[in-house]
Order: C-alpha cells, then structure tokens, then sequence
C-alpha cells in the first residue's frame, strides 16, 4: 500500500479532494493490483468491501487502447493524475488500484484485509515461504476519542524513545510534541502475524511519573497501583528489556494453519469454555462469600 494523498488533492474526484481541504489528517492509500485490470474484478472487490460494512472500495484500472485508465474515479481526476498514480505504484496495462479515504487509524483495520483479499484473489501471494519484518517505533501515545485526552498507545511501562532529560522537560500542554513521540517497543512478524512482543522497559522512577502524569495520572494513581514498581525501581534498576515469543503462533505458521485453535490440544470454545476441563465451573455460596464476591445474575428465562 502506499500513500498517494498528493494525487487527489484538488482533484475533480470531490469525495476525496474534499475530504482532504476539510481535515489534513485525511489520507488516500492505493492498493495496487497486478493482473487485475478488468471491470468485473473491479466491481467483486467493491461488492466485497460493502459486504464488509464499506460503502465501497474505489477503483482505477488500466487496458489496452485507453488513455488515463478506467473507471469513475479516472474519469474524475484526468489522465495526467491517473498516469501519476499508476506510476508510483509501478502498474502496467491489465493492472488495477483500490483506493482508501479517511484518517487512517480509522481505516487500516479494513485496508489490511483489503490488501490480503486482493493478493489472495489474484494469486499475487508467495506459498511455501517465511518473511520476517520488525515493526518498530510505536507512537508512545494516542488521542483517545472517549475520553478528550491523551492516553497510552500501547505498553505504559516502555522507555519513550527520546532522551530522558528531553522527556522530562516536555510541556504537558504541548500535545502535537506528545503525540509524535514513539516509544521503544518493537514486533517482529512473520508472514503478516505477529510472533513476538517486546520493549524496553522504563526503568526511571521520574521518567515513569512524567509518562503517567501526561497520560492524565497523578503521582497518588501511579502509588496506588504500582507502588511496589516505583519503590523497587528507586534502589537503582539499569536498562532492561525483553521480548516473548508466542510459541502457539510459531507452531500454527509451520502447520500451514491459519487458525490458533488448530494447533492447540485442548482449545476453549467461542463462548470462552474449556470442554476438556468443564471450567469454567459453579461456585459455591461459602467460596463466594469468602472472596466478598456477590452475583447480580439475569433472570433465567
């Protein structure tokens, strides 16, 4: 996939172009598609993708005796914006593009199994192979819609990726300085499944508070839930990190499955039951009572 924004920008495509004037987070990202240059590819995709809760997926695709390429969105933004596009993705005649709009945080969990869905479609996928990448530099925090304010990404106990002392002297009011930091925490992946997690662990009492206390925490907060952290941090811990293996996803890579409960002995249900065990189980009144624990139950009906 790559970003081709630039091409629509105050283009004759007026869903795009607008969307792009009206907010300068909005992205357009192309899926490329050799060998799938032909109207009723095309038009499966697109019903696929509203099968798939979309209104659409948008299409250009290229063929022999036609200037620009195909397509509504073609017809809307020209030959010249066309032939850039099919440039940078490096399409030729019979090949084809998808194109997604919006902010992409909001559109990448759709954009993934587009992508796939083209890939597998056209057989454009290598078999009988492993390819590794590590995904890195993770944003270290993110807007959180919910709640009107910035909170933790990911893993609150990464080192941001920055200098401690830089960290420290941040203005908590400077939220486009927040939002761009990334932290150290790094994924390796194979074959577009995650194998392994990991990162550097914040090991700063003072570098953690700040982190916290941006994110929204007080000092009371961080005490209160890992105070034992804090404490032992404080006797002078060095920088530390790890990273761990998911052993099942490994094994189901290997078997050529695509499914963790395949390569598990005994999985649990999708209502979250252990057949095997019979888990999970009732509990008595006395087990509850001694755990403080009292049930609000719906009617049986």
């Amino acid at each position: 996939m790559q970003n081709v924004t630039e091409h629509f920008k105050g283009s004759g495509f007026k869903i795009f172009a607008g969307m792009i004037e009206n907010d300068p987070q909005v992205e357009v990202w192309a899926i490329p598609a050799k060998t799938g240059g032909n109207r009723a590819f095309c038009d499966r995709m697109n019903s696929w993708a509203q099968g798939e809760g979309q209104k659409g997926l948008g299409y250009i695709f290229w063929r022999e005796g036609e200037e620009g390429g195909a397509g509504p969105i073609a017809k809307n933004i020209g030959v010249d914006r066309t032939s850039a596009i099919r440039d940078q993705l490096r399409l030729a005649i019979g090949d084809a593009a998808f194109f997604i709009a919006g902010k992409p945080k909001d559109f990448v969990k759709f954009a993934g199994p587009a992508r796939t869905k083209v890939g597998e479609e056209l057989n454009l996928v290598a078999k009988d192979r492993f390819d590794f990448c590590w995904i890195v530099d993770f944003p270290m925090f993110e807007w959180s819609e919910e709640e009107k304010k910035i909170d933790f990404s990911h893993n609150p106990f990464s080192m941001p990726n920055m200098d401690p002392d830089e960290f420290l002297a941040l203005d908590n009011a400077d939220k486009d300085k927040i939002l761009g930091m990334k932290a150290i925490q790094y994924d390796i992946v194979c074959n577009g499944i995650e194998l392994s997690s990991g990162a550097i662990r914040n090991h700063r009492p003072e570098v953690m508070k700040k982190a916290f206390a941006i994110a929204g925490y007080g000092e009371d907060v961080l005490e209160a839930k890992f105070g034992g952290m804090l404490r032992a941090l404080s006797y002078g811990a060095p920088p530390h990190g790890g990273i761990a293996p998911g052993v099942d996803r490994i094994v189901m890579l290997l078997c050529g499955e695509e499914n963790l409960r395949e390569v598990v002995p005994f999985p649990m249900n999708q209502r979250a039951e252990d057949l095997l065990m019979g888990a999970p189980s009732e509990v008595t009144t006395k087990q509850l009572r001694e755990l403080h624990i009292r049930l609000s139950l719906p009617d049986n009906k």
